[in-house]
């Protein structure tokens, strides 16, 4: 009797601790992808929170008939967010490029 192999035999998904995050290779970045990709985490989360913060805020103003000044939607919320997303996504990702620079010498 023979055995049969499975054909469609995936291997394991990489995980985040690896430098992997959704199946993208953030460890095999260069300095460039490295920055370019801590850029632009930080302005997706900026421009996301002020998204939603307006919409809280537009929400807040119907529902209690008060003023609050929309400005405080990217001075309050998306700016903080924005920046503490930025800061760890350049720590992150630089300790990754570091590793990688170092293992190959």
């Amino acid at each position: 009797m023979s055995r049969t192999v499975p054909i469609h035999s995936a291997p394991t998904p990489r995980s985040f601790g690896s430098g992997y995050l959704f199946g993208i290779p953030l460890g095999d970045l260069g300095w460039f992808g490295t920055v370019l990709i801590a850029l632009a985490s930080g302005f997706l989360t900026f421009f996301a929170t002020t998204f939603f913060a307006i919409f809280g805020i537009l929400i807040y103003n119907a529902a209690t008939h008060s003023a609050v000044d929309y400005a405080f939607s990217y001075r309050r919320v998306g700016l903080p967010c924005g920046l503490a997303v930025l800061a760890f996504a350049s720590v992150y990702l630089a300790r990754l490029w570091v590793r990688r620079v170092f293992r190959r010498s």
